[in-house]
């Protein structure tokens, strides 16, 4: 409920090719922080788990809260040469779940990075691949890519897609040399992601995304956007600039009014904060689904006790309609 009133726009395509009776493996695209796990748990029809940077498990509590939403710690060489070996048991855990017929979330970029581009796969998801098939021959192990779009991550209003690939069956590799089915699976994986979601090179990235964003490019449909970058800009479809009307500006106005407070909470408490700019979404939506509800029942309770819940309820119907406006006009 709070991404759709949060979104503009959101689209989800192929979803029939995500199997629901299968060992899945999802590998996506990481551009804006915590946003993109959300989208593929509540998008991709399946209960998954996720392999999440292990730093943010160091304290006892917060670790088992994690624990409890299905989040699994992977231990880089940034958190020192001594932990690595701790990714052997969680690596064994992801065995025994792919052959339990579960789903599993990875962002095989191993980091995020607001640049709409897809960066160099690490291999860590290889070694899953591989270790599932040894231990587990029979596993109809199928790797799902997804790519996820988004017109202007940062912003907001924004608007965002999600492309579920065509399945990608691991055991084809398996008759390969282990080396050349490692490099052969990474390839294809890469290939099947920079076709889910825009890929601008890295030489010439600045120019590449300033001739884009020139032409107004739909960067929710990332096929037309990769053909318009292979063409030299020659074929780029150009959606029309729908221009901001009076009324919404209005509204905007009107709403701020009305939630002045959680306003000032995120622009002067909490946005300046942020240090990576990936991250202002995914605190930007965390202020949305609590400060302004809590702030919106307490000024409906407020008008229930001083005129009456008639004149409350026609406040609430008459805000929440300006607010879904806003957002979805």
């Amino acid at each position: 409920m709070g991404l759709f009133c949060y979104y503009k726009s959101f689209k989800v395509y192929d979803i029939e090719n995500v199997p629901k009776d299968k060992p899945v493996l999802f590998l996506s695209n990481h551009q804006n922080a915590l946003i993109d796990p959300l989208l593929i748990a509540t998008k991709s029809g399946r209960f998954s788990y996720f392999l999440t940077r292990a730093s943010v498990f160091n304290k006892p509590i917060i670790s088992k809260f994690l624990y409890t939403l299905h989040l699994l710690p992977v231990y880089r060489v940034r958190d020192g040469w001594s932990s690595i070996s701790n990714n052997n048991s969680i690596f064994k855990k992801c065995t025994d779940l792919l052959n339990e017929n579960n789903a599993i979330v990875i962002f095989p970029e191993g980091n995020h990075h607001i640049n709409r581009t897809v960066r160099p796969l690490s291999k860590g998801f290889t070694r899953i691949v591989f270790e599932t098939l040894e231990r587990y021959p029979e596993a109809d192990l199928q790797i799902i890519p997804v790519g996820l779009n988004y017109a202007k991550a940062e912003n907001f209003v924004d608007s965002t897609s999600v492309y579920f690939g065509k399945p990608i069956s691991v055991k084809k590799y398996l008759s390969k040399d282990k080396h050349e089915a490692i490099s052969s699976l990474k390839k294809d994986v890469f290939e099947a992601l920079t076709a889910l979601t825009t890929h601008i090179p890295s030489e010439n990235y600045n120019e590449t995304l300033r001739e884009l964003e020139s032409r107004n490019v739909d960067f929710l449909n990332p096929e037309t956007v990769n053909s318009c970058i292979a063409s030299n800009f020659e074929i780029c479809v150009k959606p029309e600039k729908v221009k901001t009307s009076f009324f919404r500006r209005l509204v905007n106005k009107i709403l701020i009014a009305n939630f002045f407070l959680p306003f000032w909470v995120w622009r002067s408490l909490v946005k300046p904060k942020i240090k990576e700019v990936e991250f202002i979404a995914t605190f930007r939506f965390a202020v949305y689904i609590t400060i302004f509800p809590i702030w919106f029942f307490v000024i409906l309770t407020m008008l229930i006790v001083l005129f009456g819940w008639q004149l409350a309820l026609c406040y609430a119907v008459g805000v929440s309609v300006m607010a879904l406006y806003y957002v979805k006009a």
